[in-house]
């Protein structure tokens, strides 16, 4: 591990740089904690209402079309936000669950999107009413009010992900551009810094800076048996943070952090190196919750059957210590709660988690006696053959 440790803080620890507005911090001198995913870290036992301020709510299906399949996207001081799967439609519900407006706008004309867009990523900007909806494989975002107003469409350089970062802009991963440097076209081996993060502009999308974090040729490509490899796409690059984005950039071993005033952090890393390890293990589904930060890895397997398995780490700010983490939740026994980027939320100046909880299993708990509290009582009054699931909802202290 020592070797690997050396190896690691060799690749992170340098001078201040000063390129396209966006600077190292200085921080980087202080030693990262690293999670040894070849070690077994003892069990810590979490309840979830010690942390977190726990509140239940039921997206209500008083009106059929506020029935949905998916997720939450998105969650504000005022509203939820989800996509549709089954119907391509944007739902807003209140706070407290209450349906508030909807809109589908599937389609092939100009302020439409497409089919390909039903597994999409969409993104809410309450205070200027902007929907951002990625239209996948398309290379741009439309923008929409909350009742389906089209406002103007983002070009996009390729493929990409996002996050708002502040009120002029956001926060993008161009897959694209990792894709042209593995595959050597237009990139040059003494490029050190990694630019397929990049800050655009809210109105048009031009490129308004980079944030830089140090290069690495590792390939993460998925190849099939015939070799023929395609992008990553199972874990997402970045997660919003109350000051800030962190991001993921797995072919470092390392997790960074985008503060507003453009710097780039370095906060937790891993070893073995993912260039020196087989098969290879990347840090994914991170989450920084008050005390703690959450963190999973994944194991790149070609051709995999099934869903992946990951293991899940915490890492305790205070006093350093990694973990296995066991979060619990007194109101619905035997029930482990996974926390991470996919479910993680700003609210204001608190961070958030949307624990999506199934009807039918919330249903067998309560007949087994598993339930209390304001949650047996909700579950009671709910038929999971004709209601929306369940979320807990936790704001953290």
């Amino acid at each position: 591990m020592q070797k690997d440790m050396k190896i690691h803080k060799t690749s992170i620890l340098s001078i201040v740089l000063f390129v396209s507005g966006c600077k190292y911090s200085n921080l980087l001198e202080v030693a990262l904690p690293c999670i040894d995913i070849r070690k077994s870290y003892p069990e810590k036992e979490i309840v979830l209402t010690d942390i977190a301020d726990v509140e239940y709510v039921h997206l209500s299906t008083e009106f059929e079309e506020y029935l949905f399949k998916g997720c939450i996207s998105c969650v504000t001081e005022n509203t939820i936000v989800v996509f549709d799967s089954s119907s391509g439609s944007i739902l807003f519900f209140s706070r407290d669950g209450k349906p508030k407006s909807r809109f589908n706008r599937l389609g092939n004309g100009p302020e439409e999107y497409p089919s390909t867009t039903l597994k999409s990523l969409v993104v809410y900007d309450e205070t200027f009413d902007d929907v951002y909806v990625n239209i996948f494989f398309f290379n741009y975002i439309m923008v929409y009010s909350h009742t389906g107003k089209f406002k103007r469409k983002i070009p996009l350089s390729g493929t990409s992900s996002f996050v708002c970062f502040d009120d002029h802009s956001l926060l993008i991963y161009d897959e694209q551009l990792l894709l042209k440097r593995i595959r050597n076209e237009n990139y040059t081996s003494s490029q050190k810094l990694d630019s397929s993060f990049l800050r655009i502009s809210k109105e048009d999308g031009r490129v308004l800076d980079y944030a830089l974090i140090p290069y690495s040729d590792v390939n993460l490509t998925m190849r099939d048996v015939q070799g023929r490899g395609g992008s990553i796409n199972s874990f997402m690059r970045m997660v919003n943070g109350t000051e800030g984005v962190y991001l993921s950039n797995p072919e470092n071993d390392t997790i960074y952090f985008y503060g507003k005033e453009n710097t780039v952090t370095p906060i937790i890393c891993k070893t073995p190196l993912v260039s020196n390890f087989e098969p290879k293990v990347v840090l994914t589904g991170f989450a920084d919750v008050g005390r703690y930060q959450l963190v999973s890895d994944f194991t790149i397997i070609a051709n995999r059957r099934g869903p992946p398995k990951s293991i899940y780490y915490g890492h305790d700010k205070n006093t350093g210590e990694i973990f296995s983490p066991n979060i619990s939740l007194p109101d619905y026994k035997g029930k482990h709660i996974n926390i991470s980027d996919i479910n993680t939320h700003v609210v204001g100046t608190k961070m958030l988690a949307s624990i999506y909880m199934d009807l039918y299993e919330l249903k067998t708990a309560y007949k087994e006696n598993r339930l209390n509290g304001k949650l047996k009582e909700l579950v009671f009054s709910l038929n999971e053959d004709a209601d929306n699931a369940v979320y807990a909802f936790a704001i953290f202290k």
